[in-house]
Formats: structure tokens, sequence, C-alpha cells
């Protein structure tokens, strides 16, 4: 199987919630005939309570009902709240985490497993009750109210948005570790990156197929193609990047060229942009939940609030990478594989621009992202603060144009990272940095 397709196959088992029922079902074939072999031999070692045919019947009656009663109320009430927290906070959470959680797609298989246990065992009474079985049966039905308790209260807590954007800077987190390995050094950052060989390629592959994103790149095995044919390849388009029929996919340098049929496998194409490896998808949700509670039809900067200092976390983390890895060496150092990667630049604008857009008119949003820009300034690379000093810039003009009043300007330029109610006076020395460095860009324009 190629990587392209194994890769889709992986990602689609990770976010499919039948899979995990469906596996259950396969277990429980092998888990009945596996203790009815051993049921003389387990009631030999424990005393299994004397249930005649009559409560044994009415015990498995019951915990068929019950399982499935919790199957049907689970998998019913979890669409309605996936549906309902999708439209509040963003659709791009539905598959991204909520139907990749482990917990809630183990405990509906315990609750299949459960089910079909009961009813085997059920279909098996006759005269003699089987006092092994029935009492394995009573005990998954006894897990199984447990994990529905539990279900119940998870997916309360799973669903807030707190939660939610938890999840999702985690998982940013974590891509961001695997696309950006190396941490930040002003002399490395600064670096130019290296130069194609040629200005012309010497040859063009273009996209043939349904219109589609790119989710993955398989760059380990385009560097041993790379390195096989002495040539260089290109991937034109960025990991998270629409591509049409037609369009430009790799450019390729080199006298031997690699076969372009291996190269097509090497990427992965989806209907939508994914987590797994594309290192702004996490800042794209996160604002899009923020943007969206910003909207007049909810009207919630709290929970904007919280958007933001998940932002605050993935930029300071992100500003302390190194972001130069899209050119890809081999041993020799030459220039190999480049796959294009976000910069500083599109990390910082794509956290504020929006945000600034639609929420710098509340005293909330306002004071937040400030405090968001002011503590980057004070714990990022000196390479890091040129950006963030323009858009502190942007932030003050944007609200001279909002507040007319004085009093109100004057709330909304404090840096409060509570959003209204957790503001402290800055040091002398960091006051004196900030207000030269929001003045400081006027003079000069």
């Amino acid at each position: 199987m190629a990587w392209n397709r194994l890769y889709s196959l992986k990602s689609y088992m990770r976010s499919s919630l039948w899979l995990v029922p469906f596996f259950a079902l396969l277990i429980y074939i092998g888990a009945i005939r596996l203790v009815y072999l051993l049921e003389p031999w387990l009631v030999q070692i424990e005393p299994w309570p004397p249930w005649g045919v009559a409560g044994s019947q009415r015990l498995l009656e019951t915990i068929i009902t019950m399982t499935l009663t919790f199957v049907v109320f689970t998998f019913g009430s979890l669409l309605v709240a996936i549906q309902i927290a999708g439209g509040q906070l963003t659709p791009r959470i539905i598959a991204t985490t909520l139907l990749r959680d482990n917990a809630i797609r183990f405990t509906v298989g315990l609750f299949i497993f459960t089910l079909l246990f009961a009813t085997g065992s059920l279909a098996r009474l006759e005269t003699d009750v089987h006092h092994a079985v029935v009492g394995i049966a009573g005990v998954f039905g006894f897990l199984s109210i447990i994990a529905f308790l539990y279900l119940i209260d998870y997916a309360a807590r799973l669903l807030r948005p707190v939660s939610i954007v938890l999840r999702v800077s985690q998982l940013g987190r974590d891509v961001i570790e695997d696309v950006f390995p190396t941490t930040v050094g002003d002399e490395v950052d600064l670096m130019p990156a290296p130069s194609l060989p040629n200005g012309q390629p010497d040859k063009v592959i273009r996209y043939q197929g349904r219109p589609a994103i790119i989710v993955a790149v398989n760059k380990s095995a385009l560097l041993k193609m790379a390195q096989k044919t002495h040539s260089v390849v290109e991937l034109v388009p960025r990991i998270g990047d629409f591509v049409a029929s037609g369009e430009p996919l790799f450019r390729l340098y080199g006298a031997t060229l690699p076969d372009e049929t291996l190269l097509r496998t090497m990427i992965a194409f989806g209907p939508e942009r994914t987590l797994e490896e594309d290192a702004t998808f996490a800042f794209r949700i996160i604002v899009d939940i923020a943007i969206k509670a910003l909207s007049k039809a909810i009207n919630d900067p709290t929970t904007a609030v919280l958007a933001i200092d998940q932002l605050q976390r993935l930029l300071c983390f992100v500003g302390k990478r190194s972001l130069r890895e899209e050119a890809t060496l081999d041993q020799s150092g030459e220039l190999r594989v480049l796959c294009r990667t976000p910069d500083w630049d599109d990390f910082v604008k794509l956290t504020f621009s929006e945000i600034r857009l639609y929420g710098a008119g509340n005293f909330q949003i306002a004071r937040r992202l400030r405090a968001v820009l002011e503590s980057g300034l004070q714990v990022l690379p000196a390479c890091r603060r040129p950006a963030l000093e323009a858009e502190l810039v942007l932030l003050d003009q944007q609200l001279a144009e909002l507040y007319r009043f004085p009093e109100d300007l004057a709330l909304a330029r404090v840096a409060d990272a509570q959003g209204l109610g957790g503001s402290k006076p800055l040091p002398d020395e960091a006051r004196i940095r900030m207000e030269n460095a929001q003045w400081e860009p006027r003079r000069s324009a």
C-alpha cells in the first residue's frame, strides 16, 4: 500500500467513532467461547452466587435492556452535543478533537461488548445455569453502569469551551514540537534559506485529481529519493494549502529526477486540514472560537479571553523554536528537499489580526491582547520582538479610532491577563521599554 493511502487509512481510523465498538463485537466472539470453555475451571476457583434459571434470566435481560439504553442514549445525546458545540465554537473541533476522544469510544465499546455478552449468555441459558458466565455478565453490567455515569460527567466537562481550547492547544503544541524540533537562536533564525540550484526547474509535476488539501508529507522518503537521484525536490504548496487539479505540486532540479509516480504517493490529501502535521491549524481553530464568541449573535468575550490564554501559550512556545525547518539537507550539507513552513510573521498575524479586528472594541479583548504582546516582548528572543511591536502599534491605532472618551481609551490600553479585573502596574523599566516600543515606529513613520 502506498504511503499516502496508508496515512489516510490511519487518520480515518483515529477519527472514527464506530471502530472500537466494531472491534468489541469481534472480541465478544472469542471471549464468549473462551469463557464457556473455561467455565468448569472458573466454577471451582470462584464462589459464584447460586442463581437459579429464572433469576439468571431476569439478570441477563436487565443487563441487555440497560446496556441497549446506554448505547442509544450515548450516541443520540453525543451527536446532538457535538453539533451544538460545533455550532457555538467551531465545526473544526468535531473531527479534530471530539471524534478522536478515546474515552468516548472505549466506553461505547464496553457497552456493546456487555450487550453482546449478556445476549449470548441468555441464548445459551436452558435448564442448567452456568454460574461463572452469568457472574461475569453481571460484572460487566456493573462496570457499564459506572462507565455510563463517568461518561455523562466526562462529556459535560469535555464540551466546555475551556476544555476544548485547552485540548486543541495541547495538540497544537505537540505538532509545533514535531515540525520545529530545535530551539531558536538569533544567529540561526536570521540566516538566509538555502537557495535552489537553478532559476528554472528541470521538471514541474502538477496535481491530478479532485481538489483537496495537503494534510501530510513524507519528508524522509522524499529525502531518500532526492539523495538517490542527486536531485532537489521542491514541494510547491504548504501543508494545509488547497490544491486544485492542474496546479504545480513539485518542482524538480537535477540531471536525474525521481520517479513521478512515487513522488505523488509521498503526499497525503484530505477534505480538510488536520492537526497532525499542520503547525498553524491549532491557531486557526482557537482563533475561530475566539472570533465566533465575539460575534454579535453570541457576544461572549470571556470565552474569547479563554481562547487568547491558549494562543499566548502557543505563541510563546513557537516563538522559542527555530522556524527554519523548510530546507532538508543531506549528510554533505547539500539541499535536497524544500517543504515550506510558516514563519514567525504568519503565527503573529494569525494570532492577533482577526481578534483585534473583531474584538478591539471590547475592553476585555483589548486589555488581554496587550497583555499577550507585553508578555511576548519580555520572554521571547530579540528576533521575535519587531513583529510583536508592530502589532502593539496597530492595536494602539485601532483603539484610538474606536474609543471616543479618554477615560475609556486609557482603560483599554492597560494590559490585563484576565481581561478585566487583573491588571497590575509594570516595573518602571518594563513600562519605559513598552512606551518606546509603542511610539518609536510612529516617529520613524
